[in-house]
């Protein structure tokens, strides 16, 4: 495995972790802004990660 594959495959790790950090959400309370933030963090990371695993393969 290449290292653009590598970082993709981080990429849509940390993609499938702001998810499962967006849906853990209390019944009463919601989501809270600690989940918003970290799942938003997690969504940068993310797409960072993808964009230059993909710009690294061409």
């Amino acid at each position: 495995m290449g290292f653009a594959s590598g970082l993709i495959v981080v990429g849509c790790f940390l993609l499938g972790g702001a998810w499962s950090i967006f849906r853990a959400n209390d019944d009463v309370a919601g989501r809270t802004g600690g989940q918003w933030f970290f799942a938003a963090v997690l969504l940068v990371a993310a797409g960072l990660a993808i964009a230059s695993g993909v710009l690294r393969y061409y």
